[in-house]
Order: structure tokens, then C-alpha cells, then sequence
């Protein structure tokens, strides 16, 4: 199911913040009206792809924090593993110097209303509550404006680890639209020309796309800017 544009699904569960500060009542309510949110999902503490996004979003902290977006993660884990791994050096694996709030989905309910939960719970044929499945998260990913709705979501299989500065394109690209009215074509990149999203915003987009093609061409021939004639 896709949630864009919909209400993302809100919870309260245990975190750890600051990297070091557990908490009981941790809730998306608390940036409703202030800030963007990007909610990632990954499958475990202590594992192998999980450390290396972990660390890379801290690294891109700032960037979001530019753009007025609070980075939150969320796994299966208890936030005492959170915690623990939080206070593991990088070296022997951990995450330490992470500062944004990681929560604790011990039931694994948010994964599962964001369904990116890798299995289920199902009755048996002799009526006893089993999981099937993977009982933990997929890499799952979720812009949510200010107004709680998600903007864009992406779910990667369990080994293919995330591209962090594509997320922060992705928040470009939705700032652009709601600062600008224009809507953003393929590859664009912050400082690139957007479009009206109109028949006539289309045609002049794709008339100066082409003329840039053919001026990257004749550059590739030699030639400076495709028009001296040579």
C-alpha cells in the first residue's frame, strides 16, 4: 500500500534521544506543525547495512536540520539495545556520536501500520497465534510534512542499503513545489530549472532540454557551444 498522501499513522512508544536519554512516550505528535519529518525503518541493531545508514544520516544531520527536517529512526529492537548499541564504538561496530531519536517498536505495531514489517501474525490449524515471516522491518522510508501526510515513501529489500543524499533531493524537490508553484522533472537537483505544471510549462522545459542536449553533443565534438558553426 502506498501512504502518499495520506495521514501518516501516528504511535507512542520508548526512544532513546541525544543518544543517551531513554524516554517512555515518544510520539510523532511532537513535530506536528513545526517541522518535516523523514521516518526510516531498518531491520536490526547490531547487524551489518543497518550501522553504515545509521551513521551516514548522522553525518547528513545537518543538511537536514537546514531544511528544517527531523530525522527519526525506528526498529523492532528495545530501546535498552538502542541504547546499548548507541555507546558501541564505531570501530567494534556501533553507532556512537548518533544524536537523533531512535524508537523502540518492541510490539512491532508501527512497523506493521507502515507495513514494512517483514511478516505477520496468523492462527495456525490448531488455532494458536504464530509470526510468519520476518519479524522485523524492511528498509523502509517516509517524508511527512508538517501536517502529518506523507509526501513520498521507499522500501528497500534488507540488503540494499539506502542513498542518504537522495533523500535530501527528495526534500528539495517537495520544498521547491510548495515555495516556487512548479513541479520538478527527472534528475532535478537543487539550482536546476523546474517546470509549470501546464502544456505550455512542458514545451518550453522540453525545447530547452533539447537545445542543452545539443549543445552538450557538439561539445563533445569539439565544439565550445554548438552554435560557432564548426
Amino acid at each position: 500500500m502506498s501512504f502518499v498522501g495520506t495521514k501518516a499513522p501516528d504511535f507512542e512508544a520508548p526512544a532513546v534521544i541525544n543518544g543517551n536519554e531513554i524516554i517512555e512516550k515518544f510520539s510523532l505528535k511532537n513535530y506536528i506543525g513545526e517541522k518535516e519529518v523523514l521516518l526510516f525503518f531498518y531491520p536490526k541493531d547490531f547487524t551489518f547495512v543497518c550501522p553504515t545508514e545509521l551513521i551516514a544520516f548522522q553525518e547528513y544531520l545537518q543538511e537536514f536540520e537546514d531544511r528544517g527536517v527531523q530525522v527519526v529512526g525506528c526498529s523492532t529492537d528495545t530501546e535498552n539495545s538502542h541504547h546499548a548499541w548507541l555507546n558501541t564504538p564505531i570501530e567494534k561496530g556501533g553507532i556512537q556520536g548518533v544524536t537523533y531519536p531512535l524508537v523502540a517498536d518492541i510490539t512491532k505495531t508501527i512497523s506493521a501500520n507502515y507495513e514494512v514489517l517483514g511478516g505477520d501474525w496468523i492462527y495456525n490449524e490448531n488455532d494458536a497465534l504464530e509470526f510468519r515471516g520476518l519479524p522485523f522491518a524492511y528498509r523502509g522510508t517516509f517524508l511527512i510534512d508538517k501536517k502529518g501526510i506523507v509526501r513520498h515513501q521507499t522500501v528497500n529489500d534488507l540488503p540494499i542499503g539506502r542513498n542518504i543524499g537522495e533523500m535530501l533531493r527528495v526534500i528539495d524537490m517537495w520544498h521547491h513545489v510548495n515555495n516556487y508553484g512548479e513541479v520538478c522533472p527527472a534528475n532535478w537537483t537543487k539550482g536546476k530549472r523546474a517546470m509549470k505544471a501546464t502544456p505550455k510549462g512542458t514545451a518550453e522545459y522540453m525545447s530547452q532540454y533539447l537545445e542543452d542536449q545539443y549543445i552538450m553533443e557538439a561539445s563533445k565534438d569539439g565544439c565550445c557551444s554548438g552554435s560557432c558553426g564548426c
